[in-house]
């Protein structure tokens, strides 16, 4: 797989098992990641905050927070991420975008580490 070993500790630990028991889907997946991060105009923290809000109208735990740290690694203040979490709270309703402020919170605390 085309990851970098140094961001290995950053990826879940079901990703990263997933991606060594079926190599080949880790690599397909790294390199449609990559063909849509060039496909547009958007800086990564702009695709990161976007992310943030697939991942929680998604309901995904794990992706919110590393979409958080990946934001925070590209330059998104805290109150960017919390909009984007916010801008959930019409669409999704207030439990969700609760638990999803309350994930990204925990990665805001932990930082980018």
């Amino acid at each position: 797989m085309s990851q970098d070993p140094t961001k290995q500790g950053k990826l879940p630990g079901t990703y990263l098992k997933f991606v060594e028991r079926f190599p080949a889907l880790g690599e397909a997946h790294e390199e449609i990641a990559q063909a849509v991060a060039g496909l547009g105009p958007l800086d990564r923290k702009t695709c990161e905050l976007i992310k943030i809000g697939l991942s929680v109208g998604a309901g995904l735990e794990s992706a919110v927070r590393s979409h958080v740290r990946r934001a925070m690694q590209h330059g998104a203040t805290e109150q960017e991420i919390e909009q984007a979490v916010m801008l959930a709270m019409n669409t999704l309703g207030f439990p969700r975008t609760v638990a999803a402020w309350s994930w990204a919170r925990q990665q805001i605390e932990r930082g980018v580490d």
